[in-house]
């Protein structure tokens, strides 16, 4: 159903339809790996009628919100077992949710998520592992994984989700969706549960582009421009001969490929940038758990614990080759935008992965597509790309403004 359906639909039988697809569309495993909560099926009237009677662009459309995203009087857990006992439980919505309310859209309830955002798989030992909602046994990934396997399951037509290092453009590309993520450090995100302040942004999934167009539309405004709009495409190192080739076919409905000296210029700028990510989000993330981290060390996963307790390991050296990558990577974005509108890379170098491959190793090829947008900091939307194999990719489209006419222009030509 996209979000027309939804809209036709009375309070009663959204809210009905709604439960009904919660219990059916997702195996019980799956629905505590990717449901933090789901409003009461009473509520959830109420709050469909409520948002006919606002007449807002998304009235009557539902959304689940990632679960670093305030609700009030909801507790926020961040895919942990223990947020709200160091965290109090929100009094008020946080600005993101706030903002989609504004438009008329109905909040149904939260998603789980990679334990604090601090991972790009979907694995959760606590809730559970995320699956492929049509390819059980492999990941969604994540972070936005309960977010993204509602949307690729049917449960709901949207989601939000949050973006640091690829948390919507890799679900997005492996479960077959649209997403977009905004900006660092703009507002929707600024209350957020933080992974990393300097690369955390806010964003979303829908299962096709007509609604993504319409979600876009409402919440941050589309442009168009009469000229041509200039872009190119970059073949990354690293990526699969099947994704490779899909992607770069996909890409000539867009631009294309950038020339030699382009492609140098790019590739030798973006070398420092996962580096620089690693680096910088270690630091960024103990400084938001280091008043309790040590407290609740035996309740993280083990994992995400490695990866914060990383910083105490950090050089001084480590930590200026991180702030110099950083440096020289936004240097790269602003003197690529004085040419081009955008840039097209692949969002993923394989298809969505195995639990046995969700290896440090995939990680980081992973992250090599996905950090230099991060670091820039800049919006970018998702594209899903289909594989021989039936499973798919995707494209990132980066932008350097969440109303560049990059994203209007780019939708049509993605729309069935």
């Amino acid at each position: 159903m996209n979000f027309a359906d939804w809209q036709n639909l009375s309070p009663a039988d959204a809210a009905r339809e709604l439960h009904r697809r919660a219990v059916t569309r997702l195996s019980p495993a799956q629905q505590r790996a990717a449901l933090a909560r789901v409003l009461p099926e009473e509520k959830l009237a109420e709050a469909f009628a409520t948002a006919r009677v606002s007449r807002g662009p998304l009235a009557g459309v539902p959304y689940l919100a990632k679960d670093l995203f305030d609700v009030a009087n909801l507790p926020t857990f961040a895919g942990s077992t223990f947020l709200p006992e160091v965290r109090p439980t929100p009094t008020r919505d946080g600005a993101f949710v706030r903002a989609v309310g504004a438009t008329g859209a109905v909040l149904t309830g939260k998603t789980h998520v990679h334990e604090f955002a601090y991972g790009i798989t979907g694995e959760n030992p606590h809730y559970g592992d995320c699956e492929h909602p049509r390819f059980p046994g492999r990941t969604t990934g994540g972070s936005s994984s309960g977010s993204v396997a509602a949307v690729a399951a049917g449960l709901v037509p949207f989601a939000l989700g949050s973006d640091t290092g690829g948390s919507v453009r890799v679900p997005a590309a492996w479960c077959g969706l649209y997403g977009f993520r905004l900006t660092a450090r703009d507002a929707w995100i600024s209350d957020a549960f933080p992974l990393s302040p300097s690369f955390d942004t806010a964003g979303w999934f829908t299962a096709n582009a007509t609604d993504m167009r319409l979600a876009i539309s409402a919440l941050t405004g589309l442009r168009t421009i009469q000229r041509n709009l200039r872009g190119c495409y970059v073949d990354m190192p690293g990526v699969d001969a099947e994704v490779a080739d899909a992607c770069r076919l996909a890409a000539e409905r867009l631009a294309p490929a950038a020339d030699a000296a382009t492609r140098e210029d790019l590739l030798h700028g973006f070398a420092p940038a996962v580096d620089a990510y690693h680096t910088t989000v270690a630091v960024e993330a103990w400084e938001a758990h280091k008043s309790w981290a040590d407290r609740y060390r035996d309740r993280y996963d083990p994992v995400v614990w490695q990866r914060l307790n990383r910083v105490h390991a950090l050089t001084s050296a480590q930590r200026s080759s991180a702030q110099l990558g950083l440096t020289t990577v936004r240097l790269l974005w602003t003197k690529f935008f004085l040419t081009y509108d955008f840039l097209v890379l692949p969002a993923t170098p394989c298809a969505a992965l195995t639990k046995a491959a969700c290896t440090l190793e995939n990680r980081n090829r992973v992250i090599t597509l996905t950090a230099p947008a991060s670091l820039g900091g800049l919006p970018v939307l998702t594209v899903p790309v289909p594989l021989p194999s039936g499973l798919t990719s995707g494209l990132q489209i980066i932008v350097n403004h969440p109303q560049s006419p990059v994203v209007n222009w780019a939708l049509e030509k993605f729309t069935a």
